[in-house]
């Protein structure tokens, strides 16, 4: 239970005695758990979208909630997002890149991709008023965390020197990643066969592709890429939602 508490702890705000954490040992061998936290994360956000959507209409309830969604996590992923995208997308050569992405402050491609991934989630979100909403914003946070596995289990770390999620290295497994994304799917088809399932496999594809984009540019992973895997997986999982409700509602 420690390994689990470990992961919390780092993966969210909420509050986890010492005792209960252990110590770094402890938090190197907890990614077996982050898919467990991404549920967590998932439960507290459709309670509160459930009570956000009694008392507001659908748009500030779903605005609301994706607040929730990134609060939870303290940032910490979106930050990611944005040191990525000020990254990759600053036509540097790799090296500056990488300075570029540890740069603690934030350049105009890092707000605009924070500014497009908030916007485009509080949309998506905001046209899905079926009795499968819940769910979609159980499995969101899921599929973002699922998708940091996968990028920890396919590509290198990306900087000779380490860094924070070096930690993480030597714990990283194919039978964890299997896990990961076995669990999402199987809770996808569990509580919404259809349009779960749709979330399930766009977040693995847009994750995948993301992964191969990541090696192209830099080598391998960083911690700000994995933050940026998970909200594009988040993303991806309601987007895929989306269109399965478009299509079929032709």
């Amino acid at each position: 239970m420690k390994r689990f508490f470990a992961a919390i702890r780092f993966l969210t705000i909420l509050p986890v005695p010492d005792a209960w954490s252990g110590n770094e040992k402890t938090l190197a061998r907890s990614v077996f758990f982050f898919p467990l936290v991404g549920l967590v994360i998932g439960l507290i956000a459709a309670g509160l979208d459930y009570a956000f959507g009694r008392a507001l209409p659908l748009l500030p309830a779903s605005a609301l909630t994706i607040l929730v969604l990134i609060g939870l996590s303290g940032g910490l992923h979106m930050d990611g997002l944005a040191d990525t995208a000020d990254g990759f997308f600053s036509a540097r050569p790799r090296n500056k890149m990488m300075e570029i992405m540890r740069d603690s402050r934030i350049g105009v491609m890092g707000v605009l991709a924070v500014v497009f991934v908030v916007l485009l989630k509080v949309t998506l979100l905001a046209v899905v008023f079926t009795p499968s909403r819940w769910a979609v914003i159980l499995l969101m946070p899921l599929a973002g965390r699922a998708a940091v596995v996968l990028m920890m289990t396919a590509l290198p770390y990306a900087r000779p020197e380490g860094g924070l999620a070096t930690l993480f290295a030597d714990s990283r497994s194919r039978l964890t990643c299997l896990w990961s994304w076995g669990l999402l799917f199987a809770i996808s088809v569990w509580l919404a066969p259809d349009v779960g399932l749709a979330g399930a496999l766009l977040a693995l594809l847009s994750t995948a592709l993301f992964a191969v984009y990541n090696r192209k540019k830099i080598g391998g992973y960083t911690g700000d890429t994995l933050g940026a895997a998970c909200e594009l997986a988040e993303t991806a999982t309601l987007l895929a939602v989306v269109m399965y409700y478009s299509f079929w509602m032709r």
